[in-house]
């Protein structure tokens, strides 16, 4: 048994959003725009090495990936915080609320105008990191386009549907958005692994554990089947046409299936069980915390500010 995780091509989309996926472009990266603001960090004998400032606003600042993303953003090398978004805990300092050991003088707010039209008066190159609801996404990143600022979405049940609608907008305005399935980077080499190891396997079983029994399968779980639907191959002939609960739900069309663990107090776990002739092939990824997906969002925030469109997947940066 071997447990790797290495990169392959990865597909977007997969079957659930394959009438649309064609709508949604990676754009040629652009270079930042000259009002941004240059910080001087160190000098050697080399020259002067300069770092680009961005200033970051945080949509949904209370969550606790908010309060987590707060204490990333400001721990960043080149990054300032300059907003925390949401309509709870109203004047609280964004520091205290994640557990900062010092303030950073910026109260929680619930006017995202306010703080956008600050931001633009300084001519400072900006970034929303929207972590609201599906609801709000449109509007929030239309808002941010209209102030100058690219955006980051990372809501998980966010329809396809708004994210081509968002593509087309990000398109006319000429403004970039990344939209992240996952801004775990584990779980974006997962899922491409995956890939390159179903052109080699017949059987696959995917096997997750989580710690409360919401939303099973799991989005990972949905995306990794999509992944690897379509290329070719038909998974576990043997038994495809088995109804049989204990052994799984399939997810599409090509016999991948899927066994959701509910366990109280268990880490959020991903395996993908591959197997051929005399040999299993196991790719697995464990989230501990939410601490794993802040070098993904730093990673996102870094690169979404030179896009003059909308992306789908954090992969593209990698």
């Amino acid at each position: 048994m071997a447990t790797l995780c290495h990169s392959a091509h990865t597909r977007t989309f997969g079957k659930i959003g394959r009438r649309n996926a064609a709508k949604v472009l990676c754009s040629t990266q652009m270079p930042p725009s000259q009002s941004t603001i240059k910080v001087l960090t160190a000098t050697s004998s080399e020259g002067k090495i300069w770092w680009y400032i961005e200033k970051v606003v945080i949509i949904g600042a209370t969550k606790e990936i908010g309060r987590t993303a707060i204490a990333a953003v400001s721990k960043a090398r080149g990054m300032e915080l300059a907003g925390a978004i949401d309509s709870q805990c109203i004047g609280l300092d964004a520091g205290e609320i994640s557990g900062m050991e010092e303030a950073l003088e910026i109260p929680v707010l619930n006017d995202l105008t306010m703080v956008l039209g600050s931001i633009a008066q300084t001519r400072a190159t900006g970034v929303v990191v929207d972590f609201s609801e599906p609801s709000t996404v449109y509007d929030n990143v239309k808002q941010a386009a209209a102030f100058g600022l690219n955006s980051v979405v990372y809501v998980p049940k966010i329809e396809l549907d708004t994210v081509t609608e968002l593509s087309a907008f990000c398109e006319k305005a000429s403004m970039g958005c990344l939209v992240a399935p996952t801004l775990s980077i584990g779980s974006v080499l997962l899922q491409q692994a995956a890939i390159q190891a179903s052109f080699h396997y017949n059987n696959v079983e995917i096997v997750e554990s989580r710690p409360n029994p919401s939303d099973l399968p799991s989005q990972d779980a949905i995306q990794i089947a999509n992944n690897i639907t379509d290329l070719g191959q038909i998974y576990n002939r043997e038994d495809m046409d088995s109804d049989n609960p204990a052994r799984g739900q399939i997810l599409g069309e090509d016999g991948v299936r899927v066994h959701s663990m509910v366990l109280p107090g268990l880490a959020s776990s991903t395996s993908i069980h591959f197997s051929g002739p005399g040999e299993i092939y196991t790719l697995r990824h464990d989230v501990t915390n939410v601490q794993c997906l802040m070098p993904g969002l730093i990673l996102a925030i870094r690169k979404v500010i030179r896009l003059k469109n909308l992306i789908y997947g954090l992969e593209k940066f990698l």
